[in-house]
């Protein structure tokens, strides 16, 4: 069987993913919550949606206005099922950011708040983690501070033949002393969060601290621990595809040229 799949390697074009073409939408995929039409009718319908979302991620402050907080979505597609028809499943699967803030977005009378802030503007930090990593890529160390190991397994699934993580110059390493950042997953427990701040110290500046999966960015279903500093990355999804986790370390790099509220934006005015 072995000798079949190696003499197909031979006849057919490799299946690895480009990531300049790919799309922030997958057909397959739930992706975010996002409004419909019906939406304009007022929000106060989406109450059923809110009581019912795991991580509170809806907030309805009147009946024209509905915030949605997209670093605590599961992706889990409760809120839509019982929406009346007022959100629908986008597909919408590049959740990440690199400021926090980004992934807050305002809804009213269904239309998207356009943020004036954007683009938030790098930290001295980010900035120097880009100069140090945009061409050679960098190595991080994973902690799983308390998940459920499901962003572990996208992880390990980024080093396939079809994602391809060391193409980019990304891999991982079994010391933080080897690494250029830290990728985190979970809500960091109590008894991970000394682990992790330890993990963060022994690595030489310039350094990244990366939240991946929505545990990570939130805490999810759960409190967040303390964490060593504010993130320099947050990669929402529960857990994120392995191509929206390195599309999302392309992004930090500075390879990428992606705002999660501009391409959310522009999506919905398409629709």
């Amino acid at each position: 069987m072995n000798f079949l799949y190696e003499l197909k390697s031979f006849f057919f074009p490799k299946n690895v993913l480009n990531f300049n073409t790919a799309s922030p939408i997958h057909p397959t995929s739930r992706g975010i919550p996002v409004p419909t039409t019906k939406l304009q009718e007022g929000s106060a319908s989406l109450a059923r949606s809110a009581e019912l979302c795991p991580t509170k991620a809806i907030r309805i402050v009147s009946d024209s206005e509905v915030q949605f907080d997209y670093g605590r979505c599961l992706q889990c597609g409760i809120c839509s099922e019982n929406s009346d028809g007022k959100l629908r499943d986008s597909g919408f699967i590049y959740t990440f950011a690199l400021s926090r803030e980004e992934l807050k977005v305002t809804y009213k009378f269904g239309r998207m708040e356009k943020v004036s802030e954007l683009p938030f503007p790098l930290t001295e930090n980010q900035k120097r983690f880009q100069e140090l990593t945009k061409k050679r890529g960098f190595l991080y160390r994973e902690v799983a501070a308390g998940g459920n190991n499901t962003v572990e397994s996208e992880l390990n699934a980024s080093f396939n033949s079809v994602f391809d993580s060391e193409r980019e110059g990304v891999r991982c390493v079994a010391s933080p002393k080897h690494a250029d950042a830290i990728v985190f997953s979970g809500p960091v427990g109590r008894n991970m969060a000394a682990p992790l701040t330890t993990a963060w110290e022994v690595i030489a500046e310039p350094k990244a601290l990366i939240a991946c999966g929505t545990e990570a960015v939130s805490g999810g279903l759960f409190p967040q621990g303390k964490l060593p500093k504010e993130p320099d990355l947050f990669i929402s999804g529960d857990p994120p595809r392995p191509d929206v986790i390195l599309q999302g370390f392309r992004l930090l790099m500075g390879r990428f040229s992606f705002r999660f509220q501009e391409a959310l934006h522009k999506i919905l005015e398409n629709v």
